[in-house]
């Protein structure tokens, strides 16, 4: 859990522009750069010809048809209706998988699960996640059009290295597992620690299944079968309710549950539960090998394989993973230290981040899936003026849209983590503490996008070392953000200031990326830019105050004791910020607002 398709340099032979007719793939997470990637999240379609390295992409893309390879198992049509509905069901699903977590263990034994739970997420993309998506599959696809055989004995090949190597690798994971939890635990509490690497010891075998799930889904693809790596993640969190359900009813649910008082048993229905979710995704997905007519034999043969050119090819991807996840490890750490001590920590911070990426997968994907093929185009052609142009339209897009969402999220934190959140061992005073986590979360959702968009500004222009040696800077300006904040914020604020420093590096990304891109491109039109900005702002000014009027006057005031008044209170606030915003901007005549409606109206009916 971080859109849009992906161009890369790697993905076509030296001198050659890239192809979307090369076909396309899934990578296993969802996350924008930076933050904690969850293999429950799932698989995402992206372009093998397009990949960011180390960009992981946000779910719920849906791509044009044009953009599709000629299908073997199904049409194109009918695969992007079915990949909306899935992203769409996956989705409602995962926010009740998630929310089931902290109703069953609670924030502070919650937040010890999550951490172990980013851990095989964090790991696998070291060892293979951004490898996969920027290198092995864009092969993959080479493969099976150049060799006699479609590439079988190749993919044979690769998949019992990718097997053996992550057999291996997980094995030395679960090993050194205390040594890891170490470091990502950082809690003043040794009983809290070994609770984290207690979970950690059914959760860390994840990586292997994660591997496993991800390679699959990738042959699956190269092969024009969608259907099974879509739908198979939600398997995955429907094994996860049901170990919820299960410990629940064994149980029960415990507010005041100490590290110290969790039982072995208790551990091993919910770290093994996850597990078995991940084993549950990756065997699912079987079968449909047998569909594409794949047959998987044991080949050993790795010296074929090519690994110095596949080595030399992830150099960029691995540098730009690495310090992201470095990130992630500080940022779980600081909220680690905080754990249990009335403060929103690692389980709030992780909601939080689900509600950011599903404005951003909505609205900014919307936008992006749109234009991007576009802005390829012209940048293969050289003709830059274009790509600029098309970057300007994008961000007041981008920003017209996402606008009344922050709104939204501002002034309605509290309804909204009540409805989402609250009940069982995650009581009231828990989820209004996630709410306001949400509240500094608003103010990330635009510059989240802004900078995703430059980011594939850069690989439209195939600038993969460009946006690797960026993302240095914006990382180490994240990572000191989290020091900072962590030294002059109290602990019931730590969560909302690890995501304050989110929304920091978001904007340095965007402001370092568009300076760069002036330079590539030429001027980039920022007046019109600023000029919607203005207005936007303006617009959800008056929104965000209508809106605080009308909740102030319901019952709860903004801080709302049950989902009754919680739900009340986003209806009615909701409603009047959406109109309030849609009429101040149509006043304001803000031009974009009626384009943003038509797109996101065709992506929802495709």
């Amino acid at each position: 859990m971080n859109g849009g398709i992906y161009r890369s340099a790697n993905a076509a032979p030296d001198g050659e522009p890239p192809r979307s007719e090369d076909g396309v793939y899934r990578s296993a997470y969802a996350a924008p750069a930076g933050e904690p990637p969850r293999p429950e999240d799932g698989v995402t379609l992206i372009s093998v010809d397009a990949q960011l390295p180390g960009v992981a992409a946000v779910e719920d893309q849906a791509l044009p048809p044009e953009q599709l390879p000629p299908p073997e198992e199904q049409s194109t049509t009918s695969a992007s209706a079915m990949m909306a509905v899935a992203s769409f069901v996956s989705r409602i699903i995962g926010f009740v998988r998630n929310a089931l977590i902290g109703i069953t263990l609670g924030s502070y034994i919650g937040s010890a699960f999550t951490s172990a739970q980013f851990l095989p997420g964090q790991i696998y993309e070291l060892l293979l996640g951004g490898i996969l998506s920027s290198v092995l599959v864009p092969l993959l696809v080479r493969r099976r059009k150049s060799d006699a055989d479609g590439g079988l004995e190749f993919t044979r090949k690769l998949l019992t290295f990718a097997v053996v190597s992550l057999g291996i690798a997980t094995v030395l994971v679960v090993v050194a597992a205390p040594a890891i939890t170490w470091i990502q635990a950082g809690n003043d509490k040794p009983a809290y620690n070994a609770l984290v690497t207690d979970f950690a010891y059914w959760i860390l075998p994840i990586i292997f299944f994660t591997g496993l799930s991800a390679m699959i889904g990738a042959v699956l693809n190269t092969r024009g079968h969608f259907a099974a790596p879509t739908w198979a993640p939600i398997l995955n969190s429907l094994v996860v309710i049901a170990a919820c359900g299960v410990f629940i009813v064994s149980f029960g649910t415990d507010k005041n549950l100490q590290p110290e008082d969790v039982s072995g048993l208790q551990i091993a229905v919910m770290g093994g539960g996850l597990l078995l979710g991940m084993v549950a995704q990756a065997l699912g997905l079987l079968p449909a090998l047998r569909k594409v007519g794949f047959s998987w034999k044991w080949r050993w043969d790795p010296r074929s394989l090519g690994l110095r050119e596949i080595g030399q090819l992830a150099g960029w991807m691995l540098c730009y993973v690495a310090a992201n996840q470095i990130a992630v490890f500080v940022v779980v750490r600081i909220l680690n230290r905080v754990a249990g001590e009335d403060s929103a920590s690692v389980l709030a911070f992780n909601n939080v981040f689900l509600l950011v990426t599903m404005a951003h997968g909505i609205i900014g994907v919307s936008v992006m899936t749109a234009l991007l093929p576009k802005m390829s185009a012209a940048a293969a052609d050289g003709r830059h003026a274009e790509v600029s142009a098309d970057l300007s339209r994008a961000i007041r897009l981008v920003t017209v849209a996402l606008a009344p969402i922050s709104v939204v999220y501002g002034v309605l934190a509290a309804p909204i983590s009540v409805t989402l959140f609250q009940g069982g061992a995650f009581d009231n005073g828990d989820a209004l503490a996630t709410g306001k986590v949400l509240v500094v979360a608003a103010f990330a959702v635009i510059p989240l996008s802004i900078s995703q968009l430059c980011t594939y500004a850069f690989y439209s222009l195939q600038g993969n070392r460009t946006a690797a040696l960026i993302n240095l800077p914006v990382v180490a300006v994240r990572i000191a953000a989290y020091f900072v904040l962590a030294e002059v914020l109290k602990a019931s604020l730590s969560a909302a200031g690890m995501t304050a420093a989110n929304a920091i590096s978001y904007a340095v990304s965007a402001l370092i990326s568009l300076a760069v891109l002036r330079r590539k491109i030429g001027r980039l039109n920022l007046g019109s830019v600023a000029v919607a900005l203005i207005k936007v702002v303006v617009a959800a000014a008056i929104a965000a105050a209508l809106g605080l009027l009308v909740v102030r006057l319901l019952p709860g005031a903004g801080s709302p004791s049950g989902r009754g008044e919680a739900i009340v209170q986003l209806i009615a606030g909701g409603a009047v910020i959406l109109l309030a915003y849609l009429g101040a901007a149509l006043a304001l005549r803000v031009s974009e607002v009626s384009q943003v409606i038509g797109m996101v109206r065709r992506r929802i009916g495709r």
